[in-house]
């Protein structure tokens, strides 16, 4: 982009044009506007993005709704109780997910853009990026600088046949009309997990493939632990093995993998691919003005959010960088600092939290413990079986563990990893005791509230040095 003085003349009195009217979209052009400066917020599929319209939003309202199911069922693990649930109208539910999502779509975002006029929105069609500007809807908009936001999509992964088979994705599943009686997950990442699990609970045989471990990205406990629970639920998970072909016929949609040199056949109503997205940056003209993509078509951008060509920014999922909706805000505040407001700043998920919605759910911040050794670490770990949490035991649902990770030297917090029903919850406070530098000693002796989840994170900081089974109520 050429970076010159803006006038109305050539740059139509734009100082910033973002592309993509998602979370990125609208965190860099509301910064932006918030500071005075003139925006032109080009639209890229529909307004909102990913996590209102088929992320965050759909998914976990429905994963909610399963919960509620799944509760009364657990209500025989206290004595003298019980309790059934199940699904009476699927269409019914599906319809009020979509509610939700359309209701939030107008409220946070269409009827946020009249409190902003600094902001120009433009939704005539997909724009191309050109030296100095883009095309869109036929004409040139000008402006020194820009940021790309256009998001992500689910893609197909190379399997024989699949692509003959009408795949469900993560969006179309939660658009079915009819609640299927099986079906076969092929990606068992955070997404395949936490819909493979809330379409169990909904009462359908559910079958989860994958080439690796359940959350492969966690730490191995936390995937064991995980896996014991779903498999009480009654999931079906394949592990470790390559993918073969899929077909369709009268039965179904049959799967056939190679598992320890041996071919095994699943057969489903329907086979869900939660087994990766590619970057929308197909047709934005990026190749032709110099923006270096990686194999997957995401945009390669620096830790200014700067991509390879000057004056060109990106943020959120189009970028090579986390695949979270609040890191795509985050990293999207940053570009328009740096791009239009004279900042310096870095992106850094030193301490970022990240939250899988399965139940128990998982939740982890900083390093992994192989990930501590590899950065060249000397380090400690400590583990705590949920059943030495007296929240846990009160509860009578002792599924799930806490592991932290420490540099042994120092004793200073590297990271840690939660699986517990209230995960999500107690994983920030782990993020500010990384944040400022706690150490093991420090955390455990921080007093925390008696029979609560978050109790645990002391507990498991006390294991670095003792014994807390020798422990009684609140003596540490």
């Amino acid at each position: 982009m050429k970076d010159t003085d803006r006038n109305d003349d050539g740059y139509g009195g734009y100082d910033l044009i973002v592309i993509g009217a998602g979370s990125a979209g609208f965190s860099a052009s509301i910064t932006a506007a918030d500071a005075g400066k003139r925006v032109a917020l080009v639209g890229h599929g529909t307004i909102g993005g990913t996590c209102v319209n088929v992320g965050c939003v759909p998914s976990k309202a429905m994963i909610r709704a399963a919960e509620a199911i799944h509760g009364a069922h657990s209500a025989g693990r206290f004595p003298g109780l019980s309790g059934q649930a199940q699904v009476d109208d699927w269409q019914t539910l599906v319809q009020s997910k979509d509610d939700l999502v359309a209701t939030l779509r107008q409220k946070k975002y269409a009827d946020l853009l009249p409190q902003y006029p600094g902001v120009d929105y433009i939704d005539d069609g997909p724009a191309q990026i050109i030296e100095g500007g883009i095309i869109v809807g036929g004409r040139t908009l000008t402006a020194p600088k820009l940021i790309v936001a256009t998001g992500g999509r689910p893609v197909l992964p190379a399997i024989d046949g699949i692509e003959e088979i009408d795949a469900l994705n993560s969006t179309s599943l939660l658009e079915l009309t009819t609640l299927p009686e099986s079906l076969i997950f092929i990606g068992a990442g955070y997404i395949g997990a936490e819909l493979a699990q809330m379409m169990g609970r909904m009462g359908v045989k559910v079958t989860l493939v994958t080439r690796s471990r359940l959350l492969p990205g966690a730490e191995p406990e936390v995937s064991e632990a995980l896996t014991d629970a779903f498999a009480a639920e009654g999931i079906t998970l394949l592990t470790g093995l390559s993918y073969d072909s899929v077909r369709r016929d009268a039965a179904g949609v049959t799967l056939r993998v190679i598992r320890d040199g041996e071919p095994v056949e699943v057969t489903a109503d329907h086979l869900v691919s939660t087994a990766g997205r590619r970057a929308n940056t197909d047709g934005l003209g990026l190749e032709e003005v110099g923006v270096e993509t990686n194999a997957r078509g995401s945009i390669v951008i620096g830790d200014d959010m700067r991509t390879s060509v000057p004056g060109i920014y990106a943020a959120g999922d189009v970028t090579d960088r986390d695949q979270f909706v609040y890191m795509a805000a985050y990293g999207a505040k940053l570009a328009v600092k740096n791009a239009v407001l004279g900042g310096d700043q870095r992106y850094d998920n030193s301490v970022m939290p990240w939250v899988v919605f399965s139940d128990p759910q998982v939740a982890g911040v900083g390093l992994g413990e192989h990930e501590a050794r590899e950065a060249g670490f000397d380090i400690k770990t400590s583990i705590v079986p949920l059943d030495q949490v007296p929240r846990a035991l009160a509860a009578r649902d002792t599924r799930g563990l806490i592991k932290l990770v420490a540099d042994k030297d120092s004793d200073r917090l590297l990271g840690g990893q939660i699986v517990a029903p209230e995960g999500s919850d107690t994983i920030q406070t782990l993020v500010m005791a990384l944040k400022f530098g706690m150490t093991t000693k420090t955390l455990g002796e921080t007093i925390f509230p008696y029979l609560t989840t978050v109790e645990g994170l002391k507990l498991a900081a006390q294991t670095f040095d003792m014994d807390v089974a020798k422990l009684s109520c609140c003596a540490g």
